[in-house]
């Protein structure tokens, strides 16, 4: 069994972050150790929540695994609440990376045009160093044009301005590039991607649903990294990763009264399951 290692945040209400990556990965069927950020009572659109930073945490707990010789089929970093943890994941790397061991980055600090609550471009120059030395990154739009530092565009591109983000994504330094978002296609939204090893794009597009989540990038990422641990080409991760986030936003919508922090992922996971087995005959 595969064994990877995702660090962020936990926000103990809300179904994000750890709590969607530890059940979501482990129903894959890959082992999930986890490497917690910070704890949070929960995520950052409730009032009123409380954060413990678990910063100085990190560094006695990677020493103890070096010390016990473990070793990570990945490294899955996602939420990251300050550059000085950006800089504690760059070792990480350097301690458990390389090799037979890929780092997936999800560079989570902005959306809808705009950094995240706390965050600064300095943050975002900081984030563009630690996905330099990522085998995966898997920006949104918001988040790739403030890697390459250019203005974020909503809508009026096509599917050159995209092969032109990912290209300038993947010089970075990332091998392969998931664009997540894309919207050019009427009543479409979905992937865009790149491999700089085969020089080659794709693309997969889904029903833009009138409806949005908080986590569901946590949930998309999350099974990413368990498909691509289960042997699954980029392509196949990325698209039953996409089909799992929808099906997650449907099963919360089909719900008269539906949470509005976070979707109804555990019931879609025996779907989840069911497409990771077809995909793997």
């Amino acid at each position: 069994m595969k064994r990877i290692i995702s660090v962020q945040d936990i926000s103990c209400m809300g179904k994000c972050s750890l709590t969607v990556a530890l059940p979501v990965i482990s129903a894959m069927g890959v082992e999930t150790c986890v490497l917690p950020t910070a704890v949070l009572s929960t995520h950052t659109a409730f009032q009123g929540f409380t954060f413990r930073d678990l910063t100085h945490d990190i560094t006695p707990i990677t020493n103890h695994w070096k010390s016990e010789k473990i070793h990570f089929d990945a490294i899955y970093t996602g939420y990251l609440g300050s550059i000085n943890q950006i800089e504690l994941m760059l070792r990480l790397i350097d301690d458990f990376g390389g090799k037979d061991t890929i780092t997936i980055v999800d560079p989570c600090m902005a959306d809808n045009g705009k950094l995240y609550t706390g965050f600064t471009t300095e943050f975002s120059e900081s984030m563009k160093k630690l996905c330099s030395n990522a085998d995966v990154i898997l920006p949104n739009m918001t988040e790739a044009c403030y890697l390459l530092g250019i203005p974020y565009k909503a809508t009026g591109y096509d599917r050159e301005y995209i092969q032109e983000i990912l290209k300038k994504l993947s010089d970075l330094g990332a091998k392969k590039v998931i664009l997540k978002g894309v919207d050019f296609n009427q009543g479409k939204i979905g992937i865009a991607s790149y491999d700089s090893i085969a020089d080659s794009y794709g693309w997969y597009f889904h029903e833009k649903l009138a409806a949005n989540f908080h986590g569901t990038g946590d949930i998309f990422a999350s099974t990413m990294t368990g498909a691509l641990m289960r042997g699954l080409s980029l392509e196949k991760s990325y698209r039953l990763a996409a089909d799992f986030v929808v099906q997650c936003i449907k099963n919360t919508l089909s719900h008269k009264d539906y949470n509005w922090y976070g979707v109804d992922f555990e019931s879609a996971i025996p779907t989840l399951i069911s497409q990771l087995s077809d995909s793997l005959l």
